[in-house]
Formats: C-alpha cells, structure tokens, sequence
C-alpha cells in the first residue's frame, strides 16, 4: 500500500503532464493570432514550448501542468494538483489528509514606506484618474500603502478582515503588477464597498474595482486578482442573496472567463465595460 506521500507524488507525476495547451484553454486564456505558442493570460503574455513555458510580461518560466497552474492561479502544490483533478479527471482524487505533507507557503509582505505614499497617491488620482478621498480613505484604513520600491500595495483582506494577502502594482513607467509571496486569494479579495448596497461587481485587479465603485458607488466592488471563474468564496456570495455582476475587461480573456463563470453559476450577470476595461472607462470620463 503506498503511503500518502508516494500516493500524492504518482498523481504529481500523472498530471505533470496534461497538455500546457488544454491547460490555458481551461483557464480562460486566448491563444495569440499570429503566434500559437503565444498565449495571451491574467498574469500576462505567455509563450509555451511543449510542456514548457515563459511569461514575457513578468520574466519568469517553468515546466508541466503543475508549474503552470501554480503560476497562473497562484496556487501551492496541493491546490495546483486539486485543480487539475476537479478540471481535468473524471474522480477528484485528492484528500484533505495528503495537504498536512505540505506546510502553506507563509505570506510575506512588502514593507512600508511613508516616503513613497506621495508617488503612488499621485499615480493612483494623477494617472489613474480615481478620486483623492477615496485613495485616502484606504490609506486611513490600512488597506492601500506604500512599499519600498513605490509601489502600490493593495491588502486582501478575509474572514474578521484579517490579512490573507496583497496585490502590488508599479507605479512608473514600466506596466508591473503581481501577488504579494503567500498570497491566498482563495481566502479573501481587495474590495471597496458601499454598506446598503446589494450590489456586487468582479473585477479582475484592484484598480478596475475602485474605477468602477468611482463611477457608481451604490455598489460592493471586489477585485478576483485576475480573471477567474469560480473563485473559492464566490458561492458564498451567491448564498447572500447578493445580485452578482462579472465585470470582467472587454477582452477574449474577459469575454471568455465571464462566460464560462455564468455557465456554473447562471444568476450571475454579465457587466461588460464600454472600454477595454473600468479605469478606461473612468478616464474617458
């Protein structure tokens, strides 16, 4: 009888070698027109080479089902394996005891600095056209800072509002976003919020979801980190009695992603920006 450890290793080994290809259409990536080894995803610009594969957009690569799952839905080892046994075998295989082999990946923060809040205040109402009091508010609140490198840091925050992990977007020139190390956004999101509305709309980074709560604000506006389907807490949501809107970016990715999320949950709403996505919809204005 194999052990735990060998049983979740010969599963590894198996799904290691699904197809990158059926990998990226499960999630929702788009294949580029004119280069089918280039794949257009959340996480950026994608190029595989049989099973392996390297994200231009944030210059890091890996190889197998598993290394590609981890990095596009910023996954550990276990869930990574989990979710290519719910997408792509006919049983789920993977038991909750096989996860106390592996100890959680502990999240790790970028550190503050008061002397960069200037920089990304400016970015963020400047260049991104969101309202100052709104941008202070979160800052009030601990929920937006300033790291060392000027970057934006957006807090996910979970259950009792505790700390689960952080979106980090650049603030120069260069177009840098990413997951704090130890991100779970399985346990929580970025959010904005009006208390008595009903209202809640996805939005696939922290920025859209501001952008779009600056446009109505009778709205509870939560940012997926990405475009996802059915993000771990999303029927929890549905069980509020909550009207739910996917307004996912007007893109393949989007489009396609939105789709496939109303196929499992049909009370779900499409909610399309007239531009490429909120924050251009917000500047337009």
């Amino acid at each position: 009888m194999l052990s735990p450890f060998e049983s979740m290793r010969k599963k590894a080994t198996s799904l290691r070698d699904i197809e990158l290809h059926r990998v990226l259409k499960q999630t929702g990536a788009s294949v580029d027109k004119k280069d089918p080894a280039k794949w257009h995803t959340h996480q950026g610009i994608l190029s595989i080479n049989t099973q392996k594969f390297f994200n231009w957009t944030q210059n890091v690569g890996g190889g197998g089902a598993i290394d590609l799952i981890i990095h596009l839905q910023q996954l550990d080892f276990i869930k990574a394996i989990c979710w290519l046994e719910d997408n792509f075998t006919s049983r789920k295989i993977c038991e909750s005891q096989n996860e106390k082999l592996f100890k959680a990946k502990p999240l790790i923060l970028p550190k503050p600095a008061l002397k960069n809040l200037p920089q990304i205040i400016h970015y963020l109402t400047i260049k991104r056209c969101l309202p100052l009091v709104l941008i202070q508010s979160l800052i009030d609140k601990g929920m937006l800072y300033a790291d060392e490198r000027a970057n934006a840091v957006f807090l996910l925050l979970g259950k009792g509002k505790s700390c689960v992990g952080a979106e980090i977007r650049g603030t120069t020139e260069k177009i840098w976003h990413a997951l704090a190390s130890g991100s779970k956004k399985d346990r929580g999101f970025f959010y904005v919020k009006n208390k008595t509305s009903k209202k809640v709309v996805l939005c696939e980074s922290a920025i859209d979801s501001l952008s779009y709560y600056s446009l109505t604000q009778d709205c509870i506006a939560i940012s997926t980190a990405g475009a996802h389907p059915n993000p771990p807490w999303l029927s929890k949501l549905i069980k509020r009695e909550l009207k739910i809107y996917c307004g996912y970016d007007a893109d393949k990715t989007g489009d396609s992603v939105a789709q496939k999320m109303i196929s499992i949950y049909p009370e779900i709403e499409r909610l399309r920006p007239e531009k490429h996505d909120w924050n251009d919809v917000l500047k337009d204005q």
